[in-house]
């Protein structure tokens, strides 16, 4: 995202932060990134062999990381152009991680693109306490446990949160804050933004994608492709049945799905909740359940810790949520505002609403909240336009891969969280940029690289 945002001469001002509360069976601690900060944290809830078997892990990966983090996502492209914007440009920078990782790293390296459940178990470590640890970070980045994640992805987070002096960003003045900066960004070079304007279906004539009928009846004709990033699913529903190949459907009709959320969404009193709030919080209630398992881990962020602006003052505003974990099958056929569905919602909540309790202390009273919004999968689906509330493909790395960007409709290009490298706000920002790169001239996209000096 921050290579997206310098290619679009924007930047968004940022709080840091090193840390986030975790409250999981064994008991509630601080977890710290850097390199010997999780050490205490082991020690204290994890065997006596666990700090040892860390060590053994990060001793594996970060080395590996100078592969994984050698080639800029946003030098790739999704044609043979790639040769000369990616393989020719980084081929010295990929040789000098090559040679620093040593023949043992440089061995590694091909682990990449296996499952990071393959590190694990080559590592042999056995302890349970490291292996949920990894299973929800996994988890929390790509909505699968580590047997499903790519391992490139789990180096990247890795080099990035245990290597010495690093630190976390969030956007002040909240994620709005990169909505607009994207919006600078795209009106600053001729784009335009239309609200409120549903694309009712994907316009093909002889073949080829020409543009976008929207519900009100408009046309909008597209200059060189039209590019989706609705998920798979909805993006095939666009589309005339009549000119689709029976195996680009197939392939999508059965990818399987993530499951949806719940969210729940509060303003409330800062008076009676303690001043050292930090701004995430993960609640794991029970890991012989698995992360993956519903009603079992919870995700709090509290934005106006690090961005006041965000609640009035005296205010806090808090965002609760189940991470890709809640069955769309529980609300399918609901009617939204019967009372089926809403004694549904108060059920299915009150686990978040334990884990709010849980994280803000007895100073906390839900009753006197100002604000209460309850969200669930048909919220996913009606608000997001995502089919059956998904949060996106649940694609096993080793077993499929995420499909490229190209579609069998020619000028039809997709990006977002159903094409590589997958799900997540960083992999999202790499898939939109790989598109816009394809639609570019290899010498246009060298230029760009020049410019904002990677």
């Amino acid at each position: 995202m921050y290579q997206v945002l310098d290619a679009l001469g924007e930047s968004v001002p940022c709080a840091n932060y090193d840390s986030w509360m975790v409250y999981i069976p064994e008991g509630d601690f601080l977890s710290r990134i850097g390199p010997t900060e999780f050490f205490k944290d082991l020690e204290k809830y994890a065997s006596q062999n666990a700090v040892q078997e860390w060590k053994r892990l990060m001793d594996a990966v970060l080395p590996m990381s100078a592969a994984a983090m050698a080639l800029p996502p946003l030098s790739v492209r999704g044609d043979l152009g790639v040769l000369s914007t990616a393989a020719a440009r980084y081929a010295p920078s990929l040789l000098k991680s090559f040679i620093q990782m040593g023949p043992q790293g440089a061995l590694g390296a091909t682990k990449l693109l296996r499952p990071f459940s393959e590190i694990i178990d080559s590592l042999e470590l056995k302890d349970p306490f490291i292996r949920n640890w990894v299973d929800l970070l996994a988890f929390l980045l790509a909505g699968v446990k580590s047997n499903g994640i790519l391992s490139a992805e789990m180096i990247y987070m890795f080099a990035e949160w245990y290597k010495p002096g690093c630190s976390l960003d969030y956007p002040l003045h909240g994620s709005g804050a990169i909505v607009d900066a994207l919006i600078r960004g795209m009106q600053k070079f001729g784009g335009r933004i239309s609200l409120r304007s549903h694309v009712e279906k994907i316009v093909v004539e002889n073949g080829r994608a020409i543009g976008v009928k929207l519900r009100s009846g408009q046309f909008v004709r597209a200059k060189k492709a039209v590019v989706s990033n609705a998920s798979m699913w909805d993006t095939l529903g666009l589309l005339p049945e009549d000119i689709i190949p029976k195996s680009y459907s197939d392939r999508v009709k059965r990818t399987p799905q993530c499951e949806s959320f719940m969210h729940l969404h509060l303003g409330f009193d800062a008076e009676g909740i303690h001043e050292d709030l930090g701004i995430h919080h993960i609640v794991v209630n029970d890991w012989e359940r698995g992360v993956d398992a519903d009603q079992n881990v919870v995700l709090l962020s509290v934005p106006s810790v690090l961005s006041p602006d965000l609640a009035p003052p005296g205010k806090h505003v808090l965002h609760a949520y189940t991470p890709g974990t809640e069955p769309y099958e529980l609300w399918e056929g609901l009617d939204r505002s019967s009372a089926e569905y809403k004694k549904l919602k108060l059920e299915r909540s009150e686990v978040m609403w334990r884990a709010v309790e849980r994280v803000l202390g007895p100073g906390f009273n839900r009753d006197k909240c100002t604000v209460k919004l309850i969200g669930t999968p048909l919220t996913h689906q009606r608000f997001l336009r995502r089919n059956r509330g998904t949060y996106g493909p649940a694609i096993q790395a080793g077993k499929d891969s995420f499909p490229g960007h190209s579609t069998p409709i020619p000028q039809l290009f997709c990006c977002g969280d159903s094409t590589f490298p997958g799900i997540g706000v960083p992999a999202v920002a790499a898939s939109g940029a790989i598109v816009a790169n394809t639609l570019v001239s290899v010498s246009q996209h060298s230029e760009l690289l020049d410019a904002i000096g990677i």
